[in-house]
């Protein structure tokens, strides 16, 4: 019986420890559709004080009932970044968790992405993402402690036909996302990388639309209006998962005590990862430009 007895107090101490979670100040951009949107509103409904960030600050606005903070935030503005910030600082004082989750894919090939384009997918998803990184920092070095989750790619461990100045930022998420994990972790800040597969959003649509307009009248247009119906095809057929897969690591992410550095999820994402490790370059490249 005093086992039993011990068991049931043991039993109930470690679920109690499993399932409480003291709510943390947590800022995710990209809030307004998609993940980040799915992300704001699961965190929220768990306890957790939310900032969703955003340009369409509007399209946050359903979140307001489950609690989560809209805030309009540009991710290539400096000050845009400073003031959403202090925004959160001045009301909650802290930020645990920052998930920098705004992102966009514009595919093409090299020679036919101009460079304003190229430019402005590394302002968005590499120089964004520092910036907002780096006004973060100094809070969660005061206190100690802090989380960065950054979503990042597959594609960021391996490249498919077409995509490489999306491939060539994803890249260097991971690696800045590994340098600042070593920087940070003598301060109590961790660095976590989410990457997901085959995911239906509306990413790869946006993708596709830019893949077919920037080599419209151009030596790659027969193989970029292919390439862009595949991909169509894929995201919207059955292989691809549910954003909730993604909701899921982030949340994983944000709770446990200790998190994995990377998160592989979705369809696709461990398979590619391996098959690109294992097969030869050329192979693998073969493999590749024949799916898409």
């Amino acid at each position: 019986m005093l086992l039993c007895r011990w068991f049931f107090v043991a039993y109930g101490f470690v679920v109690f420890k499993v399932i409480r979670m003291d709510p943390k100040v947590i800022l995710i951009t990209g809030a307004s559709g998609g993940m980040g949107y799915r992300a704001a509103e699961a965190l929220a409904k768990q306890g957790h004080i939310v900032y969703g960030a955003a340009r369409r600050v509007e399209k946050i606005a359903p979140l307001i009932s489950c609690g989560v903070h809209p805030l309009r935030l540009d991710v290539t503005d400096a000050d845009s970044c400073t003031a959403v910030v202090k925004r959160v600082i001045g009301e909650q004082g802290r930020i645990d968790v920052l998930v920098n989750n705004a992102g966009y894919g514009s595919f093409g090939a090299i020679e036919d992405v101009t460079s304003d384009e190229a430019h402005h997918q590394f302002e968005v998803n590499v120089f964004g993402l520092v910036e907002l990184t780096k006004k973060v920092l100094p809070y969660m070095r005061m206190k100690g402690r802090g989380r960065i989750i950054n979503v990042g790619s597959v594609g960021g461990r391996l490249v498919s036909y077409l995509g490489g100045w999306y491939h060539a930022t994803k890249y260097s998420v991971e690696a800045l996302s590994d340098a600042l994990r070593m920087e940070l972790g003598d301060f109590g800040i961790d660095v976590v990388l989410i990457e997901p597969g085959f995911i239906k959003t509306n990413w790869p649509y946006i993708a596709a639309d830019h893949l077919e307009a920037s080599s419209r009248g151009g030596v790659y247009e027969h193989r970029a209006v292919e390439t862009a119906r595949n991909i169509r095809g894929i995201y919207n057929g059955p292989i691809a998962s549910r954003p909730s897969v993604v909701v899921k690591a982030i949340l994983k992410a944000v709770n446990v005590r200790r998190p994995k550095t990377r998160y592989l999820v979705g369809a696709g994402a461990h398979a590619g990862v391996f098959w690109h490790s294992v097969l030869p370059t050329r192979v693998f490249d073969f493999i590749i430009k024949r799916m898409m």
